[in-house]
């Protein structure tokens, strides 16, 4: 019986043994594989790619504050607390892109509305992106974004109806 306990006893003594060293083993690797990575340079850049690279630019949205002016050439009607384009959009997307391709030195001139209901902050921003889904759109279809201008989101005022006020006009100027 004094023989199995003692055997018992190196039996953990050497498992307590093999894990310690396997530890130490497996930090030593991982400490080495961490700076090996850390140590590894980015590979300088090509001098000419010929592949396309996509590159994700944030640009500074200018919002103009000046009246209404210029030809009203389409208006867009959005849904309630949507931003994206409606399905009618296309067509008259299509047709201000094709007056501003037959009139190089006109702009156009895109205007956000918005109710007076709700939180003003949210509905101007709402308004806003209304207005630059608008601008995707007709950058998409061709117009160089210099000719497209986006005004300051205004409000609503009056009797008009709701559709009214989720709007964006496109007015080409001169």
């Amino acid at each position: 019986m004094y023989q199995e306990d003692k055997d018992d006893t190196q039996r953990v003594g050497l498992w307590i043994t093999f894990g310690i060293v396997a530890l130490v083993v497996i930090s030593t690797v991982s400490a080495m594989v961490v700076r090996q990575l850390q140590s590894i340079e980015a590979p300088a850049p090509a001098a000419a790619v010929a592949t396309p690279v996509a590159v994700v630019v944030v640009e500074e949205i200018v919002l103009i504050e000046a009246p209404l002016a210029g030809d009203l050439a389409a208006t867009l009607y959005f849904g309630t607390g949507e931003s994206a384009l409606p399905a009618d959009a296309a067509p008259l997307i299509t047709a201000v892109a094709q007056a501003l391709a037959a009139a190089p030195a006109r702009k156009v001139v895109l205007s956000g509305f918005h109710d007076e209901t709700g939180d003003a902050a949210r509905n101007a921003e709402l308004a806003k992106q209304r207005a630059l889904s608008v601008r995707t759109a007709l950058v998409a279809a061709g117009v160089d974004k210099s000719r497209i201008a986006l005004r300051k989101p205004e409000v609503t005022t009056g009797t008009g109806s709701d559709q009214e006020a989720r709007r964006v006009e496109l007015r080409l100027v001169d």
